[in-house]
């Protein structure tokens, strides 16, 4: 399969994962309106939104690296440049939500 379509394939496949996981997301945010930080953070260092909460911003960062990276690929015309955009950004995508579940998970000690 060319790399083009199985990047297109994890694309579409990883934005049909996200539609549920942002309106799981949303709706919560939407409640946190009137909650105290008590229960916000009751909220997130519960066991199944933590796990929910992960694949969201897994999901969020592989699908938002995909993009990117596409543009990448459009718009800039060295093939150095490029690769590099294109290893920055995908460090990037791995490094922070690492760092950002890490910190989720640090919540409950």
């Amino acid at each position: 399969m060319i790399s083009a379509t199985k990047k297109w394939i994890f694309i579409k496949a990883s934005s049909a994962i996200l539609v549920p996981l942002i309106l799981w997301f949303l709706f919560n945010l939407v409640s946190f309106y009137d909650k105290s930080y008590e229960e916000v953070l009751l909220f997130f260092t519960s066991q199944p939104t933590k796990f929910i909460f992960s694949l969201f911003i897994i999901f969020a960062y592989f699908y938002s690296a995909l993009s990117i990276s596409e543009v990448f690929e459009d718009y800039i015309e060295n093939e150095k440049l490029k690769n590099v955009a294109n290893k920055f950004l995908y460090l990037s995508a791995i490094i922070i939500p690492v760092l950002t579940l890490f910190l989720l998970f640090r919540l409950s000690l």
